[in-house]
This record gives C-alpha cells, sequence and structure tokens, in this order.
C-alpha cells in the first residue's frame, strides 16, 4: 500500500461541484479583484472565528509581516517569538527591522510561557505566539504579561483554523490573529492567501489601505503600502470551503483519535494537547528519538512522512546574522531533531490509517 505524507485533491473532491460553480461564477462575473466574494468571505471569516473585522491579504506571510509594521514595531525593536516556529513567523518580524528574541517552547509545541517574562527588556515591544500543528497555545498567562508589561500580541494562527482555548478561538486573544489559506491548511485555497482578524477598527481600515498600495481611494496613496490583496477566485473558494469547516475539522479530529488509541510503540511519544484547548490537527506530530530509522522502515512500506521543521529558524542561514550556534535553544533543537509528523489528510481512509498505525507498531 502507499500513502503519500499529504494529499489535497480528496478535498477538493468532496466538493467538487460546488467548487466549480464557484469558480465559473467569479470568471463569469469579469471583476476578478476586490469584489463581493472578498467581502463576503472577509464577513464570513469573522464570524467563523468570533473576531471583530477580517482583512483578506495574499499570503500568510504579509498578514504577520504587514501586522508588525502597523503595530509601529522596527528598527531597534524587539519581538518574543518561539524558536521551534516556522521561519515565516520570524520573517514577519524581521522584514520590519525588528530582532527576534526567541523564546524556548514547552512539551506540547507552543511557546513555554513561563519562559517568557525573563526575556523581556526595555526594547521588547511585542510576543508572538504561534499555535503549531494546529494545536492551540493556552492564552490566559501570555495575554496577562501583555497586559502587564504594556506589549503588543500577535498570533501566527496560519495551522489553527478553528483552535479554540477557553471557548475563544485562535486569532482573537490578541491585536491581531494571522491567518494564511496555503493549500495544505485545513482552511485552504487553491493558491496564496491570507488574513487578518483585528477587534479595533482604525486597525482593520489601516490594513484595508495598506493592501491596496496605501490606497483608500483610487490613486489617492496616504501611506507607502503593499500589492497584497486576496483575490476574488481565492476568496469565493474559501467561502465554498468554510460552509464546510465544521464537517472537515470533526474529521481530522476523529483521525487524531484512531491514531492516539493505537499507536502503541515505546519509542514513539504521541501529542499531548494541553487542557481546555480544541485542536484542529493541521498535522498530528510524534517524537521519536531513531527519527531517521523510524523514517525509512515507514518509507520501506510505502508511508510518506515529513518534519516540520528540521532545521529551526535560529540555525537557519538567514538569520546567521544574530549569532546564535547550535546549543542557544536546546529544548527547540531536540524537537527539531526528533518530530514527525504523519500522514493525515482529508479523506484518508480507515484502511489507510490502520496500516500506518500497524507499520509504527511493528517498528523496533
Amino acid at each position: 500500500m502507499q500513502i503519500p505524507a499529504n494529499r489535497l485533491d480528496l478535498a477538493f473532491c468532496m466538493h467538487q461541484q460546488e467548487y466549480e460553480q464557484k469558480a465559473l461564477e467569479v470568471l463569469r462575473s469579469g471583476f476578478y479583484v476586490m469584489g463581493r466574494e472578498l467581502a463576503a468571505f472577509e464577513s464570513e471569516f469573522a464570524a467563523f472565528t468570533g473576531g471583530q473585522y477580517c482583512v483578506g491579504l495574499a499570503s500568510g506571510l504579509d498578514a504577520l509581516w504587514i501586522a508588525f509594521r502597523l503595530l509601529g514595531i522596527g528598527v531597534g525593536d524587539e519581538v518574543i517569538v518561539q524558536g521551534n516556529t516556522y521561519i515565516a513567523s520570524v520573517m514577519g518580524i524581521t522584514i520590519n527591522g525588528a530582532t527576534p528574541v526567541f523564546a524556548e517552547p514547552n512539551e506540547r509545541f507552543g511557546i513555554d510561557a513561563d519562559r517568557i517574562e525573563a526575556l523581556i527588556t526595555p526594547r521588547t515591544k511585542a510576543i508572538l505566539v504561534t499555535h503549531l500543528y494546529g494545536m492551540m497555545t493556552p492564552m490566559n498567562k501570555i495575554t496577562q504579561i501583555c497586559r502587564t508589561h504594556g506589549l503588543k500580541l500577535v498570533e501566527d494562527c496560519a495551522q489553527a483554523h478553528g483552535a479554540s482555548y477557553a471557548g475563544r478561538m485562535a486569532g482573537t486573544f490578541g491585536d491581531v490573529g494571522c491567518f494564511s489559506f496555503y493549500p495544505t491548511k485545513n482552511l485552504g485555497c487553491f493558491g496564496d492567501g491570507g488574513a487578518v482578524i483585528v477587534k479595533d477598527a482604525a486597525l482593520a481600515e489601516a490594513f484595508r489601505v495598506f493592501r491596496n498600495y496605501g490606497s483608500e481611494k483610487k490613486y489617492c496613496n496616504s501611506v507607502v503600502g503593499a500589492n497584497s490583496r486576496l483575490d476574488e477566485l481565492q476568496a469565493g473558494l474559501l467561502r465554498v470551503r468554510l460552509r464546510y469547516m465544521e464537517e472537515l475539522t470533526a474529521e481530522k479530529s476523529r483521525l487524531a483519535r484512531r491514531y492516539a488509541q493505537g499507536i502503541r510503540n515505546a519509542q514513539i511519544r504521541l501529542p499531548e494537547p494541553a487542557a481546555d484547548t480544541v485542536n484542529v490537527w493541521h498535522q498530528y506530530v510524534i517524537r521519536c528519538e531513531r527519527r531517521q530509522a523510524l523514517i525509512d522502515n515507514l518509507r520501506a512500506k510505502g508511508i510518506g512522512t515529513q518534519i516540520h521543521y528540521p532545521i529551526p529558524p535560529h540555525l537557519s542561514q538567514a538569520y546567521r546574522y544574530l549569532g546564535l550556534r547550535r546549543g542557544s535553544l536546546p529544548v527547540t533543537e531536540h524537537l527539531a531533531d526528533t518530530v514527525l509528523s504523519l500522514p493525515i489528510y482529508f479523506g484518508m481512509t480507515q484502511k489507510e490509517q490502520d496500516y500506518v498505525i500497524r507499520a509504527l507498531n511493528a517498528f523496533e
């Protein structure tokens, strides 16, 4: 049996007729940028998250760097961010000239809230929390730290559409919640796309102006902005997928439960969700000290896996200038050396999953 690490076509096939109908509707409309589909999606996604305002953008990375730009964070400022995040989180900080200060993660892949205050300096202006792999980070202590120290709070929700803590969804705790709609996401489009969720009406308007060349009115440019617009076709297709998010999230949750109940191998450590969280399982990430041997074993049986992520940002060539070396963040580095993402995709069959579980349990 051949089981890929991921499949995207099956989610399309589930609602193929609706996707194709929406695509034709948009194409035939003759209006492809900043139109009715975008406005409708922004309203619907804001309602889905429980956020006040949604502004569609061209990508998740744009959501991050524009967020820090509009929050006034730049050269000379520091932003605390977990060391084990995807590098785009860090790029959102450094594109603006600010400096990332890395905090170690906890055993649940989220930023360790107990380590944050020791990293705060007079230059600290914000905390960036990543809800990694669709596992929600408990936010109570972090929001309290931000209030106490007067810090901005940005959430990277690129993998956490619909995840929640204490009844509140990812993206609604901070000043800005940043989302990606890259095709691999649970709420994925069919190209690049992103959005922000914000509480403040003035900040939402600033995003709308900035994404369109800094123009509130055609040819009247109030700031030096960007070209970062979620196009009509992607917005329309996202509206279709958004209708089925409850169903899709339930499917991922079912797959995650079957892994948790079925995998019985002392060499494999399963993910452990935090209390009072609802997790959406963008990835199902295990840990294994003999990871390469496990990868090879599974590959020999036709099972694909992925590593999210093998090189933590502080050890990447892109951030060599920060002067951090291996050993600087031992918890982060150990996760990078041991994490492994199992196949978990919409349309995965019980037969396929049982085959993966048997292979994992047989690993010696």
